[in-house]
């Protein structure tokens, strides 16, 4: 395994996690015991409530923790403003000092994001509006003069002073549409989220071979996030193929803390994982409640947030590995 793959927690903020104190000293408790970053969801509707706004959350965990990778995974540009999150991106970036992953991507109107707000929703409108979007956030970093008069976009903006720390981008995609491989090989990583699986590492290794076919240069730094649980802290029957998933150009895996075990109606509810990994965060629920279908996890009440054991791996901090800053 490469010792340069690193874990992280993905995390929706809003039912068991919608308490911005609980995100932020569960994110604490990850970095001391070990994980490499934590990713917050950026949803605006919810069918588990309350529901906390990301950016906020992601600039106090920032402020609370040290080394902690963090980041969006994943705010989708056509919902917010390019400059809104140009802005919310360079504070948090400056708050962690470099430490802040960018994930953007089309967005999902799946809990009714776009549509609950009278926004757009066509896929293909939306898939322009990000890669206006993007151009415009870049050349805001970079403190560019911007004369910009585009398809969805008017902006005029004087040349300032470039951003003290680069700000990486992934890119979500769910498809390896050639637009999408394109767009992804124009970032520093991609987040490949299909809807109804895991990826196996012949998946990876296609992508990654879609993204060079694309363009990306074989020795650039990039890369390539899997969500998935391999993870000790959670008692599964699981045989995930981390060794392969590695060779085949994953450089980070982020497991995601819920899963419909003992689920109903579909895989729709299941119980309220309340004590996250025995963090201690809120209480015991009795009665199941409603979480998203891709949470695809399970925490288990009383047992330890533990990273995937991994022996053979070796930290290097304020190393440039994969694009990012570790």
């Amino acid at each position: 395994m490469s010792e340069n793959l690193r874990f992280g927690i993905y995390l929706p903020p809003f039912g068991p996690f919608g308490d911005p104190s609980v995100l932020v000293d569960l994110a604490v408790r990850a970095e001391a015991a070990g994980w490499d970053g934590v990713f917050l969801w950026d949803h605006v509707v919810a069918d588990a409530m309350p529901i906390v706004d990301p950016w906020t959350t992601l600039a106090a965990i920032a402020h609370a923790t040290e080394n902690l990778l963090l980041g969006p995974t994943v705010t989708p540009l056509a919902r917010r403003r390019p400059w809104m999150v140009a802005r919310h991106a360079s504070t948090v970036s400056r708050l962690s000092k470099g430490r802040l992953v960018v994930g953007t991507g089309v967005g999902s109107d799946e809990s009714g994001d776009f549509s609950s707000f009278g926004e757009i929703t066509d896929l293909a409108t939306r898939s322009a509006m990000l890669t206006e979007g993007l151009e415009l956030m870049r050349a805001m970093w970079a403190g560019e003069a911007i004369q910009h008069i585009g398809r969805h976009y008017q902006v005029n903006l004087a040349a300032a002073e470039p951003e003290p720390h680069r700000i990486p981008v992934w890119m979500a995609s769910s498809t390896n549409h050639p637009r999408v491989i394109s767009r992804a090989c124009r970032c520093d990583g991609i987040f490949p989220n299909p809807d109804d699986h895991e990826l196996t590492p012949e998946e990876v290794a296609g992508i990654r071979q879609e993204l060079h076919h694309a363009g990306l240069p074989a020795d650039r730094p990039f890369d390539i996030s899997v969500r998935g649980n391999a993870s000790a802290a959670w008692q599964e029957d699981k045989n995930v193929d981390l060794k392969g998933l590695s060779q085949a150009g994953m450089t980070c895996g982020v497991t995601d803390p819920l899963r419909p075990a003992g689920t109903v109606d579909g895989g729709r509810r299941c119980r309220t994982a309340s004590r996250v990994s025995g963090l201690g965060i809120g209480a015991e629920a009795e009665e199941p409640r409603p979480i998203p279908a891709q949470c695809t996890l399970a925490v288990l009440p009383g047992q330890p947030l533990q990273r995937v054991p991994s022996a053979e791996r070796t930290r290097t901090p304020a190393a440039e590995v994969g694009g990012v800053p570790r």
